[in-house]
Parts: C-alpha cells; structure tokens; sequence
C-alpha cells in the first residue's frame, strides 16, 4: 500500500465553538501523512492536541464530538456521511456549529 497523501482540511466553528480555540473561526490544516486514511475520529484526536486551546470537555466527550455541537462534512450532516467512521478527503470541509449556549 502506498502511503496515504496529506489533505488539507478546512474546519469551520461557529455558534460559540471558537471561543474555544482562542476566538478562531477558521482553520486551514494539512494533515500529516500516514498509511491509512485519515478519518473523522482522527480527526477530532488531531484538533484536541493541536488545535484546542481550553476546556476540551466543552467540545469532546470520550472520542466524539460532545452532544449539542452538530457536526457538517461539505455540507452535510456527519450523521449521513459515517459520523466518525468518515473518511477525509482532500479539500473536505468540516463544520462545527455549537448549539449550546448560556442563559
């Protein structure tokens, strides 16, 4: 198998999510090359330890996204593209949009 290519991945956060990661909304990443495909799993392991700046708890609950951040992959809801099991393609477009908020 040859190597997996890098992708460059746009992640997008609204809603309240990119108080988060230090008030930015808009991430252009590549991913580093590995032999599998990246997937959406990967993916929120990659942003945890790169990208989030404070209270992980407040985006992440175990390997997944925290309930309440709805989750959009070229504009579609992750649930109908796999959730987790998504695999990235390069140029994919991936936006979390918090639905929680303070009263």
């Amino acid at each position: 198998l040859a190597a997996a290519a890098l992708w460059d991945v746009l992640g997008i956060l609204l809603g309240g999510a990119e108080l988060l990661f230090d008030g930015v909304k808009e991430h252009h990443v590549t991913l580093p090359s590995q032999s599998e495909p990246w997937n959406m799993k990967q993916l929120l392991v990659w942003i945890g330890q790169n990208l989030l700046k404070e209270r992980p708890e407040l985006f992440v609950q175990g390997d997944d996204v925290r309930p309440g951040i709805l989750v959009l992959i070229n504009d579609a809801d992750w649930e109908l593209m796999g959730q987790l099991d998504y695999e990235l393609q390069d140029k994919d477009n991936v936006v979390f949009i918090s639905t929680l908020h303070g009263g």
